[in-house]
């Protein structure tokens, strides 16, 4: 299965951090987030692989180049304009011929990729989306109240939902939804196939996962990054 790695954000809200190098690119370790992420990938079992590139495009093509040293097949596709988070696959309707998967190029996982591309093929829909359980909790007592009168007060109640991940599989036939040559992101396809009667199914994704697009998360990651591979 084919893999597609968007990567040509330019992580606004990571800077100054990101004033050199594409947000896909900043360290963890001794390596690259991006590089980290197609070694989990491989480990996955899955070697053909697409970049989306667009800000510092080079310093991506320049680091990984056809992939090889990695030991899988890297090929890039580059966008003259935002096209948005489903956008760039427009760019690749003439390779994706059968289910593939999408992964954000900033995400930090040990997640097998491959639990979710099996309930994609079991399941025979025309859309997976990968989610996690966020957990937010409120940082006061809440009041519940019923015809003017206070019935009970939660100390700091947690709410429980349901995020997406950055994580997808699709089969080929979604392309034929995503508009060309403007920005059209994933949130807007999973809801035309909602409204076209295709409802994605989703698979909860119980292992390590981190979004770095901030950075208390990205300093989170740096910290913990080894523990959380394990």
């Amino acid at each position: 299965m084919k893999v597609v790695i968007m990567a040509g954000g330019e992580g606004r809200r990571l800077r100054p951090l990101t004033e050199e190098v594409p947000k896909p690119m900043l360290p963890l370790g001794e390596k690259p987030l991006l590089h980290i992420l197609i070694e989990r990938l491989k480990a996955s079992g899955l070697k053909d692989i697409i970049i989306t590139t667009r800000y510092k495009s080079e310093i991506i093509k320049g680091y990984f180049q056809d992939g090889k040293i990695l030991g899988v097949n890297i090929f890039y596709t580059h966008e003259t304009k935002k096209l948005g988070t489903a956008g760039p696959l427009t760019l690749l309707k003439n390779v994706l011929k059968s289910p593939f998967l999408v992964v954000n190029g900033d995400i930090f996982t040990n997640f097998d990729f491959r639990k979710i591309i099996e309930f994609h093929k079991k399941t025979n829909s025309e859309a997976t989306v990968g989610v996690v359980n966020w957990k937010f909790q409120i940082p006061f007592g809440v009041i519940n109240t019923f015809n003017g009168y206070i019935k009970n007060i939660e100390e700091k109640p947690s709410l429980n939902f349901l995020i997406l991940a950055g994580i997808y599989v699709f089969n080929p036939s979604v392309l034929d939804k995503i508009p060309t040559e403007t920005t059209y992101n994933i949130n807007q396809l999973l809801s035309e196939l909602i409204k076209d009667g295709k409802e994605p199914k989703y698979f909860e994704i119980k292992d390590n996962w981190i979004d770095i697009g901030r950075l208390p998360d990205y300093e989170y990651a740096c910290e913990n990054f080894q523990k959380l591979l394990e």
